[in-house]
């Protein structure tokens, strides 16, 4: 199982069987309950996650109290990386949102696979640059766009993380909450519950239970 999944994780796609195998062993398994938090910003790590199931949020806390959730991971995701290669504390807090099942490798053993297998590295850093890029646009979205421009940007993105195409539209299963919702955007929790409710009666999103269906793809990016 957990062999089957390191193969279709981006930093280990080039290994061969035999090496999948041996950084298979080196792996230790974990179960997370929900809610459980897994790393904490400013504890020192030595771990890399991989992600084998469930989610995953990873967020800060700003200056004033409030969560910021940088973004949200799933199946075959990885975390944990930074401290793994410069050894210093960890930079933001990662909680699961619901039971996750988490591989670990330790840093030890992740150093002398990069010295062995050096196109772990390049893309390691590939991937560093693509979460700074996403950074950089999710900064650029909280300065520039409007409340409802960041909700629906939002809302856009986990379609595109997590999303499923159906013949209604894109289904998100297990939604965000509507606080949790505020904290990727930037705004209240209260404020979303509006804008949600504006969409839903556009016809924009629709509610299944748990699970949101975004109906269509040119969600509006300014104030109504």
């Amino acid at each position: 199982m957990s062999i089957e999944l390191l193969k279709n994780v981006s930093l280990f796609e080039d290994l061969n069987d035999q090496e999948l195998k041996a950084l298979d062993d080196m792996t230790v398994t974990r179960t997370f309950p929900k809610d459980n938090v897994i790393i904490l910003a400013e504890d020192r790590g030595d771990t890399l996650f991989v992600i084998q199931r469930g989610r995953v949020k990873v967020s800060i806390v700003s200056e004033d109290g409030r969560e910021v959730i940088l973004s949200t991971l799933g199946s075959g995701d990885f975390f944990g990386d930074m401290s793994l290669l410069d050894g210093k504390p960890r930079s933001a807090n990662v909680t699961a949102t619901e039971e996750a099942e988490l591989l670990m490798l330790h840093r030890d053993d992740f150093i002398r696979l990069i010295q062995t297998t050096p196109q772990i590295a390049i893309k390691l850093l590939a991937e560093l640059a693509g979460r700074l890029r996403k950074t950089d646009r999710k900064i650029e979205g909280l300065a520039l766009s409007d409340v409802t421009g960041r909700i629906t940007q939002t809302l856009l993105k986990l379609a595109e993380d997590q999303g499923a195409y159906t013949q209604e539209g894109i289904l998100v299963h297990n939604r965000p909450t509507h606080q949790e919702l505020a904290n990727m955007s930037g705004t209240t929790r209260e404020t979303v519950s509006r804008v949600l409710k504006r969409l839903e009666n556009q016809g924009y999103i629709a509610y299944r239970g748990r699970d949101l269906i975004i109906l269509k793809d040119d969600l509006p990016q300014k104030d109504a």
